[in-house]
C-alpha cells in the first residue's frame, strides 16, 4: 500500500513538473517572440509609442480612410506589444525623444511635412518625385539612381525607414508610400511578416526598404512584398 501511495506521489509530482517546464517553455518563446518583434519596429513594452498620420490632400486636419485604417493597425500592433499610442497629425513639430515614432505618409500636397523634414535631415540618398499629370516619373520613388515609378491602383511602392535621430533616444519608424493605400499595405505587411523580412536585412538597428504593392485593383492592399533593401543608397549623400 505505502509502495502504491509513494508511486502515485511521485506520478504526481513528475506531471507537476513536466506540466510546470511546457508552460514555462511556452512562455519563453511567447516572450521572445514579442521581444524580437518589438526589437525589430523599436518599440519597447510599456512604452508610449508617437503617431503622425498625414493629412487628406487639402484637407488640413483630416486623414483619408486608408491612412486611418493603418493607424488602427499601428494601434493593435502597439497593444500586442503592450504599449500605448498618441496620434498627431503630420504638422507636428519638436522631438520624438524617448517615443518610437511612426510617421505615416507622404509630403506631396503637405499631406505630411514631417515626412519631408524626415527624408532631408535622415535619407539623402532618397528623391521623391512631384505629382505632375504630364510626366511619366510622376510620384516616383527614387533610390540609388533607380526609380520606382507609380501604377495607380496597380502596382505601387512604399519607401520604409528605421533611424534614430541624434537627439532622441527611441527610433523614427517612416512609412512613405505613394498613395494611402500603399501606406496602409506596407504596416498591414510588416505587422504580419517582420520576421521574415528580418532575416533577409543586414540589421533592424536601421534600415531603408521598399515594399511592392501590386494587384491593388484586386486585391486592395493585401497583396505586398518586400522589393529590395536600399539601405545603403538611401543614407549616403
Amino acid at each position: 500500500m505505502q509502495s502504491l501511495l509513494e508511486n502515485i506521489a511521485v506520478g504526481l509530482v513528475t506531471s507537476f513538473l513536466g506540466g510546470a517546464f511546457v508552460w514555462l517553455w511556452e512562455r519563453t518563446k511567447r516572450t521572445r517572440a514579442v521581444n524580437r518583434r518589438a526589437r525589430f519596429f523599436g518599440v519597447r513594452p510599456g512604452q508610449t509609442c508617437l503617431v503622425v498620420l498625414g493629412n487628406k490632400y487639402n484637407s488640413p486636419r483630416t486623414a483619408t480612410y486608408p491612412d486611418i485604417r493603418a493607424a488602427v493597425e499601428l494601434t493593435l500592433l502597439a497593444g500586442e506589444l503592450g504599449c500605448e499610442v498618441v496620434v498627431e497629425s503630420g504638422d507636428f513639430r519638436g522631438g520624438n525623444g524617448d517615443r518610437t515614432e511612426f510617421c505615416v505618409g507622404g509630403p506631396e500636397g503637405g499631406a505630411n511635412l514631417r515626412t519631408g523634414g524626415h527624408l532631408a535631415a535622415h535619407l539623402p540618398g532618397v528623391t521623391l518625385h512631384p505629382f505632375d499629370t504630364t510626366s511619366p516619373d510622376s510620384t516616383a520613388i527614387e533610390v540609388g539612381g533607380e526609380k520606382y515609378l507609380f501604377d495607380h491602383a496597380n502596382q505601387e511602392y512604399v519607401l520604409v525607414a528605421k533611424f534614430t535621430p541624434t537627439e532622441s533616444t527611441k527610433p523614427v519608424f517612416l512609412v512613405c508610400g505613394q498613395s494611402s493605400t500603399a501606406n496602409l499595405a506596407a504596416i498591414h505587411y510588416l505587422r504580419r511578416e517582420y520576421a521574415r523580412v528580418a532575416r533577409r536585412i543586414a540589421t533592424t538597428d536601421r534600415f531603408c526598404l521598399l515594399i511592392k504593392v501590386s494587384a491593388i485593383a484586386t486585391y486592395a492592399h493585401h497583396r505586398a512584398t518586400l522589393e529590395r533593401d536600399v539601405s545603403a543608397a538611401a543614407f549616403s549623400r
